[in-house]
């Protein structure tokens, strides 16, 4: 049946109020359901809302470094550490690193760019960190609704968003209602506000409607890769910061790794390949686990334990990215919109900072009547925020490492390191890209494959294990959540024109191409999506579409 079908067999859907829909219960989310509540608090008012969350609980997907800048928190959270929040270890050490395949360089303090160092940073889980978050916003009176996925924008009469849709439950592989079938339920509210992370499935559509990227550059995407380790008690080094450049990727590819030690003998490390890369061989699922075997890494974890796994897209265009964040009754905030510094390696504080502005100009509008219509005090708030002036001196980053690593590493040495040095506190240039990451894929035929090492089950690990410990789980009988607007398209020319890029940029095993009465087709094991959005983002002919799947299916990071 198709969804108009089901409406018109089953429904109405059922429909509830609000002042604000938030949708994604991630830092940026919650921090503007938190803030508006505590603006109602102090102003003596009510405002009601709602999170959605598509997770089991809220930090269930939510996946990060992560090294942490409490400035935002303190913010909004002045008494954070009093609240308890789990932020219990601070960053005692920074390293730089730059590796050839069996060396390593440091780089000396001295020449460390700011955006590299973390004194006064903390080595967070921010699963940990987002749980916290959604149990001070239950306890200011926000509702959260966790395992319930925001599936469809709802639109009023004169194109002005008016909420949102959760997707129906019990829907069988065959597209049919099954026993269990539950009719999804519609959310309405003054404002919506989008917080759905890096590529949001609605997010997406919202700029694509109201052109919110007219002008910009195109948003620029890289894969982080993460695994979390147990390590002997002599290995921990509670607080020491390690990043790495240069191998495995060649020149012409970004990425690079991190590696922080955390509390209790934990160890959080992975690898983010930049998704602009254009070797369709390449698997950054494989160069992260060849980067591990490196002396400087290895050292590290050797001997201990990996205990968890994941992946996630993360935004990395910066401030000539980010779209116009407002639209006719609504925002965007956090990755949604496009705020992570990725020169500074860290988001979170941009998404709880971005959440709190929105939150503000929401309060204003919903307190004097409004609705519906746009909020423009919301990028003029941002525009004279510290985010804005901290994003506005980083904007070249990703745009120098498009001409390569050495001119990347130069130019973000000289702008964030050498300027400052002379009294200019940002570049006076600006540097513009063009092309979009799924545009740089070369042919197979231009290409050279990559002979990846086999894992060796200690040390380093295949795709469905890692998958396994990443506690990923999707009911079986629900229809793929990753779809194809053309099924014929990823044999007709992914495979033949890229040699099937969809079975190496997946780090989680989904796509495998397989031989059926002697002719090949892509075989897709939705079960296996770890809801990392890299096959949305990377493939070549934007053939596949992710959508979102029944709540409460998905990965649970638990400790990530």
């Amino acid at each position: 049946m198709t969804h108009d079908e089901i409406l018109a067999q089953f429904g109405p859907r059922e429909a509830m109020e609000y002042d604000v829909v938030v949708v994604g219960g991630g830092p940026g989310g919650l921090s503007t359901a938190i803030r508006l509540k505590q603006l109602a608090a102090e102003n003596g008012t009510d405002v009601s809302v709602v999170v959605l969350e598509k997770g089991g609980e809220p930090g269930a997907h939510i996946l990060s470094g992560a090294v942490m800048d409490p400035i935002a928190l303190t913010e909004l959270f002045p008494n954070w550490k009093e609240l308890g929040a789990p932020l219990n270890q601070p960053v005692t050490g920074d390293e730089v690193l730059f590796l050839s395949e069996t060396g390593a360089k440091k780089t000396p303090n001295f020449f460390v760019p700011d955006c590299f160092h973390n004194d006064g940073n903390y080595v967070i889980s921010l699963g940990l960190v987002t749980k916290w978050l959604g149990e001070q916003a239950e306890a200011l009176g926000v509702e959260i609704f966790p395992g319930f996925t925001a599936a469809e924008v709802l639109y009023n009469e004169d194109g002005s968003v008016k909420g949102v849709a959760t997707g129906n439950m019990g829907i069988g592989k065959d597209g049919e209602p099954t026993d269990s079938f539950q009719l999804g339920m519609e959310l309405h509210a003054k404002y919506t506000v989008f917080a759905e992370g890096a590529r949001g499935h609605l997010g997406k559509q919202i700029i694509a409607k109201y052109k919110l990227d007219e002008g910009k550059d195109p948003q620029s995407y890289a894969l982080g890769i993460k695994e979390l380790w147990e390590v002997p008690a002599d290995k921990a080094q509670p607080g020491l910061v390690v990043h790495t450049a240069g191998w495995p990727m060649d020149n012409s590819t970004y990425g690079g790794g991190f590696l922080y030690h955390s509390e209790g003998n934990k160890v959080t490390l992975g690898f983010v390949t930049g998704l602009d890369y254009q070797n369709t061989y390449l698997s950054p699922f494989e160069e992260m686990q060849r980067w591990k075997t490196h002396p400087a890494i290895r050292k590290h974890i050797e001997d201990g334990k990996r205990i968890g796994y994941g992946a996630r897209a993360i935004t990395a265009g910066g401030l000539l990215s980010l779209p116009k964040t407002i639209f006719p009754g609504g925002v965007l905030v956090g990755c949604d919109a496009g705020y992570l510094n990725a020169s500074r390696i860290k988001g979170s504080h941009a998404a709880i900072k971005s959440g709190m502005l929105a939150a503000e100009a929401l309060y204003a509008a919903v307190t004097g009547g409004r609705q519906h219509d746009e909020l423009p005090a919301y990028p003029a708030a941002f525009e004279k925020s510290w985010l804005h002036t901290e994003l506005h001196k980083s904007r070249n980053f990703k745009q120098w490492f498009k001409k390569g690593n050495l001119v990347g590493a130069l130019m973000t040495g000289i702008e964030q390191w050498f300027l400052p040095k002379i009294g200019f506190k940002t570049p006076p240039w600006t540097i513009h890209r063009k092309e979009a990451d799924h545009t740089r894929l070369k042919p197979a035929a231009e290409c050279t494959p990559i002979a990846y090492p086999k894992p060796d089950g200690q040390l380093t690990f295949d795709r469905l294990s890692s998958v396994f410990i990443s506690n990923t789980n999707h009911a079986e009988d629900q229809p793929a959540h990753l779809t194809l607007k053309d099924a014929g398209v990823p044999v007709r020319i992914n495979l033949a024109k890229f040699a099937g890029p969809e079975s190496r940029y997946c780090p989680a095993g989904v796509y495998e191409f397989v031989q059926k009465d002697g002719a090949d087709q892509l075989v897709i094991n939705a079960q296996n999506c770890v809801h990392c959005k890299t096959c949305d983002i990377k493939d070549p002919t934007q053939n596949i579409v992710w959508v979102t799947p029944e709540g409460g299916g998905g990965p649970n990071y638990v400790g990530m």
